[in-house]
Formats: structure tokens, C-alpha cells, sequence
């Protein structure tokens, strides 16, 4: 009776545990080198297999109807000559050649370009990839705009609902990730920039990730304008300086993008990078809701901190999304 009753207590700290944002019971992962199945396939030294293509433009031209489709890409670097755009009307799923799937570290799949907001006309045209779609999945795949300081040179702009980022790595200086609008979800992720390099008015949850800094700046730049659930929540992830540089309190957790601007780090790791006040302005009208709960690390000291309301607890996936966020893969 005993032994059975441990069972049953048992499958059910797993079951809530695998079911809990902030668990660390994952499903082993292993390597992902050839396509799914049904996927299209990209391959720059191969187009004369059916439904294989050079680039990823081709193979998103390719894509047809609106049922659930996938995309495979084969390890390189690819460099490109026009921004991929996606606006399918299904499901998409676009996976990159790795040996390790669980780890943004292992990912061989670069797309990289270089263009900034001005030469684009906008801050999402300058983006390698933008995507305007809804229900968008993206695995080890990395996005770098390599255009470095000066101005806004985006790597990603995420503009639909219900995406999920898993093991990728986003690479930029100014604005590099716009996550943009809708519900975001990014996992095990890299993120790299200086100014603000995390910006936008999604409600974003990034699980497990590492965001750098490059540069001294503001991390966030969150623009929510109007009283709704949408955070920016950074939840278990590790905030440091891209390696060799030296930018202890030069950066700042977020600055206010939009008048009611709203970022929680939480259950994350501060290095000395992070300026003693903590946030800095940007909008002089804004009344920004920034929080700070159980952080460690050299830069969690919240004793001089500005700009910041009083967290009594952590920001939840159920406050986050109250309808839900089945969309999320539970199993990464």
C-alpha cells in the first residue's frame, strides 16, 4: 500500500513538474541532421531533388495552402541577397541542422544579412527574417544581422501570434530581436546586443535563455501601450557581456519604449554588468511597471534601483496567457 501510494505521489511531482514553466524535466534531445519527415528541404549545394531548394526564400516561396508544413535546413552559412519573409497560412515549423537539439550551442545553420532600418525604410524590413504569420515554430536555426553600431540593424522580427523559439541563437547590435506583437515563446535561447536588443510589445516569455551584451545599453525596450497582459518576462535565464569585454555597469535591464512599458526579470542571473539603478528612460511620459524577484548575481542588488515597482511575487504563463498556452512544445 505503502509502495503504491509513494508511486502515485511520484507520477504526480512529474506530471507537475514537466507542466511547470520554470522545470528543468526535459525530454532527452538528441541530433536532428536530416529532414523531418514532409519537410522541404534547404541545401545550398543541392536543387535537383524535388522539394529540396538553395535558399530559404526559395523554399518558403515553395509553401502552398495552409496546412501544417515544415522546412529543413541543412548546415552553412547563408548569406542573403533579399529578406526571407514568411506569411503562410498555416502551421510552420523551420528546424536547422544539429548534432544536439537541446542547446542553441550546437546549431550549424546561419542566415545572416546586413541592412539597416533606414536603408530598409522600417525597423522590420531590415530584418533577415520577419515573419508576419501566425502559429510559427522555429528550432537551432541562428539569425544574425551583421551590420553592427550605429543605428537599428534587426535581426528577427516576430509579428504574429502563438510563435515558439527552441534553441536559437539571434545576433545583432541595435534592436536585434523585435518581438514584435502576439504571444512569444523563447526557450533555451541566445540572444546578443547592445541597445536595446530585446524590443517590442508581444507578451514574451524567454525561458532558460542567455542574453549578452555587446555593448552598453538598455536590454529591453519594451513598447506596450495600453492596459493589457503583455509582459516581457525573462524567467531563469542568465544576463553577462559577450566574451573578452569588460562592461561592468554599463547596462541597464530595460528603458521604456511605449508609455506603459512592462518587464519582469525573475529567478535570473545578474552579472556586474548591470547598472546599480537598474533601468533608464526612453519615453519621458512612460509609467513603466518594472520588476525584479529573486534574482542572484553581482548585478541583483536592487537597494539603488530606480524606475522600479516592488514585485510581491513572479509573473506566472497562467497571468502571462489566461487562455491558455497549449501552443508551447512542453517537451523542449
Amino acid at each position: 500500500m505503502r509502495l503504491s501510494q509513494g508511486l502515485v505521489v511520484l507520477a504526480t511531482l512529474i506530471t507537475a513538474a514537466a507542466s511547470s514553466p520554470t522545470s528543468t524535466l526535459q525530454k532527452r534531445r538528441t541530433s536532428r541532421t536530416s529532414p523531418p519527415s514532409g519537410c522541404l528541404v534547404v541545401d545550398s549545394t543541392e536543387s535537383s531533388t524535388s522539394g529540396w531548394y538553395t535558399t530559404l526564400n526559395d523554399a518558403v516561396a515553395a509553401l502552398s495552402g495552409s496546412g501544417s508544413a515544415c522546412i529543413f535546413v541543412y548546415s552553412g552559412t547563408y548569406t542573403l541577397t533579399e529578406q526571407v519573409m514568411i506569411d503562410y497560412e498555416g502551421a510552420l515549423t523551420l528546424y536547422g541542422y544539429t548534432t544536439d537539439t537541446s542547446t542553441y550551442a550546437d546549431n550549424a545553420v546561419i542566415i545572416q544579412w546586413s541592412m539597416t532600418s533606414t536603408e530598409a525604410g522600417s525597423d522590420s524590413a531590415s530584418a533577415a527574417i520577419q515573419v508576419l504569420s501566425d502559429n510559427f515554430s522555429m528550432y537551432n536555426i541562428n539569425v544574425k544581422n551583421t551590420y553592427g553600431s550605429g543605428t537599428q540593424a534587426i535581426a528577427f522580427t516576430a509579428h504574429g501570434d502563438q510563435h515558439g523559439y527552441y534553441g536559437c541563437g539571434f545576433y545583432g547590435y541595435q534592436d536585434t530581436l523585435y518581438a514584435y506583437a502576439g504571444n512569444q515563446y523563447y526557450k533555451g535561447c541566445y540572444i546578443e546586443g547592445a541597445v536595446d536588443y530585446i524590443f517590442g510589445a508581444a507578451g514574451a516569455w524567454f525561458e532558460q535563455c542567455q542574453l549578452v551584451s555587446n555593448g552598453g545599453g538598455a536590454i529591453t525596450a519594451n513598447g506596450r501601450e495600453s492596459d493589457d497582459d503583455t509582459w516581457y518576462v525573462i524567467n531563469n535565464s542568465t544576463i553577462s557581456a559577450a566574451s573578452g569585454l569588460d562592461l561592468s555597469e554599463d547596462v541597464y535591464l530595460g528603458r521604456p519604449w511605449r508609455d506603459d512599458a512592462r518587464v519582469m526579470f525573475q529567478y535570473s542571473s545578474l552579472s556586474d554588468i548591470i547598472n546599480p539603478v537598474g533601468w533608464t528612460t526612453l519615453d519621458t511620459t512612460a509609467v513603466p511597471t518594472f520588476e525584479e524577484y529573486e534574482n542572484t548575481g553581482a548585478g541583483s542588488n536592487t537597494s539603488e534601483r530606480v524606475q522600479e515597482t516592488t514585485a510581491t511575487g513572479p509573473v506566472t504563463m497562467d497571468e502571462l496567457w489566461p487562455d491558455g498556452y497549449a501552443w508551447i512544445d512542453s517537451t523542449y
